[in-house]
């Protein structure tokens, strides 16, 4: 399976990206803790190489918190900082305090050129429905930025004045062209990256039992209070299906109706704290 899925928006961002870096001193790298790998886009990656690099791995209170160590240590591999975040006001203080020593960097050499008020300039990115706009939201105090839980919500950039004299800039979300891989791409539809026009909403709670039955599994039987024992996945769903009461007329089951109940109850955390990819996949 290979996602095309490159709207006319998005090579826009693409290029308004670009063209920015230039005035930035900072790129704040959003990704998603539960696919670490998955949500990091490979252009953004190899655009900014040049410049002081955060990358800030939302959601980790959804996340697995022993995987997420790994990550945190895979990043810093090669001296980019890396944090975890999760939209609290301890989580908040944690990204100031995580940031001041490369903003005053950054602002001596500035002082030592002669300019003395200026401000940092960062730039915040990342692949749709990361949580961009609300780290942004958060760290500035502000309900300013637009948020929402279907990708592609930010349509413009957005210049966000924050404490300790930094200037954020807001991008939409960005894919890359081609998603080549089926991991990829059903780990990016899990969390909403992609559009669910884009892959079937049966076939993304199927890849979901599937991933939890092998690695949590005490996750979904305690979720659903089901027994999932030897069972195929496709029985697993037909219980959990029962299980809610996703009954169509003449005792038909509903795999619409289960399936955007397993999709949301792993979006919203309800299955557990939950990672879909360790270091090694990457």
């Amino acid at each position: 399976m290979a996602i095309n899925w490159y709207p006319g928006h998005m090579k826009k961002t693409n290029e308004l990206i670009r063209e920015n870096l230039k005035i930035v001193d900072l790129v704040i790298e959003i990704v998603d803790a539960r696919i670490p790998y998955s949500s990091r886009n490979p252009i953004l990656k190899e655009i900014s190489a040049n410049k002081h690099h955060i990358i800030v791995m939302n959601k980790s209170d959804l996340a697995d918190s022993r995987i997420s160590e790994l990550w945190k240590k895979e990043y810093t591999k090669d001296n980019t900082r890396c944090i975890m975040y999760n939209s609290t006001k301890d989580s908040t203080a944690k990204f100031f305090n995580s940031i001041n020593d490369i903003a005053d960097e950054i602002l001596l050499k500035y002082k030592k050129k002669g300019f003395f008020n200026r401000q940092l300039k960062a730039m915040v990115v990342g692949i749709p429905n990361v949580g961009k706009s609300t780290f942004i939201n958060r760290i500035a105090k502000r309900k300013g930025a637009a948020t929402g839980d279907k990708p592609g919500v930010t349509k413009g950039k957005q210049w966000i004045k924050v404490k300790n004299g930094i200037d954020l800039l807001d991008t939409p979300g960005i894919l890359w062209p081609k998603i080549e891989t089926d991991i990829q791409g059903y780990n990016l539809a899990c969390t909403g990256a992609i559009r669910e026009e884009i892959l079937n909403k049966n076939d993304i709670a199927t890849y979901i039992v599937e991933f939890l039955n092998k690695n949590y599994k005490d996750y979904l039987v305690k979720k659903y209070q089901i027994e999932t024992g030897d069972k195929e996945t496709y029985a697993i769903i037909d219980d959990i299906a029962r299980r809610n009461g996703c009954i169509l007329k003449g005792d038909e089951l509903d795999y619409e109706r289960v399936s955007r109940l397993i999709i949301n109850d792993f979006r919203s955390g309800k299955l557990g704290k939950i990672t879909m990819e360790k270091p090694e996949n990457a």
